[in-house]
């Protein structure tokens, strides 16, 4: 068994790390408020103006638009988000799992690039090649101003590229919210995009104005920034709820532990009273003898 002052030295520390993961989960939680506001003000717009889109797809053949045009996919385009801090249990390794996933399955045939924002994918690609295109598209810290001007700046480099054809398909893997203690890893095919259709099948007779297709030609751009800005929001959601949870576990577990660490210290220290008082006694009695 450990000394007493090695079990008072563990008790102290352990009591040292549960302060630190009660404040960060205190803050994840209030940051986490924040976020979750932001994507629940942004999903019904979203949800909206993909609902306009599926009402103008049931007339209009969104095959012409250039963002719809399908090609042999020989070229790819994986963007993964992460966080740049870990302490969110396995939040970062999700993403970063699932890419690797779809390199060495999916797109095993064809020539692979990443755009990783977030530092924890970013270093998980450093060094594999020249995979990586950060610098390609000026990404540096895209969590140090989230705004939808941003987001929309990488998101439009991302469009240019797939109509210069460097690319021929673009898949965005990410976080998706669904509440703090839990998160869905999503794979989503932003370009080409896939038109949508009426659900029950029917059409709507609409009188448009201007044309179907100038409104599709500015509403296509628009709903691509919108998408990938929510992605980005469900990531950073998502972030905090995962660091959240994974620090009042921490927090739990560092409560326990110092609590068996002071029983030990006290079973410790009162095996070494009574050593003290058998010694004291002993001696007594050898003096008597």
């Amino acid at each position: 068994m450990a000394n007493l002052k090695e079990i008072r030295n563990r008790i102290v520390s352990v009591g040292s790390t549960m302060q630190i993961t009660s404040a960060m989960k205190m803050v994840s939680a209030a940051k986490l408020k924040r976020a979750q506001d932001a994507v629940t003000q942004m999903r019904p717009y979203a949800t909206k103006l993909k609902e306009i889109l599926g009402n103008l797809s049931s007339s209009l053949d969104l095959s012409e638009n250039a963002f719809s045009d399908t090609r042999e996919v020989k070229n790819v385009l994986i963007v993964g988000i992460s966080s740049n801090r870990g302490l969110c249990g396995g939040f970062n390794n999700n993403v970063i799992k699932k890419v690797n996933l779809l390199i060495e399955n999916e797109y095993a045939s064809c020539s692979v690039k990443v755009l990783c924002l977030g530092k924890k994918v970013t270093d998980a690609y450093r060094r594999s090649d020249s995979r990586i295109l950060n610098s390609e598209f000026g990404v540096e810290d895209i969590y140090a101003d989230l705004s939808f001007d941003n987001s929309s700046i990488i998101a439009r480099s991302i469009m240019d590229k797939f109509l210069a054809k460097d690319f021929d398909k673009v898949v965005v893997i990410y976080n998706s919210f669904i509440n703090a203690a839990s998160q869905d890893v999503k794979t989503e095919q932003f370009l080409p995009i896939i038109p949508t259709v009426v659900e029950d099948g029917s059409s709507s007779d609409y009188i448009f104005e201007p044309s179907k297709e100038e409104i599709v030609d500015e509403l296509i751009p628009k709903s691509l920034k919108i998408q990938f800005f929510k992605s980005l929001l469900d990531s950073y959601a998502s972030e905090h709820g995962a660091r959240m949870t994974a620090m009042h576990k921490a927090t739990d577990n560092a409560s326990e532990m110092k609590k068996n660490l002071t029983l030990s210290y006290n079973k410790a220290r009162q095996a070494a009273i009574t050593n003290e008082i058998l010694e004291i006694v002993g001696g007594a009695e050898a003096l008597n003898g």
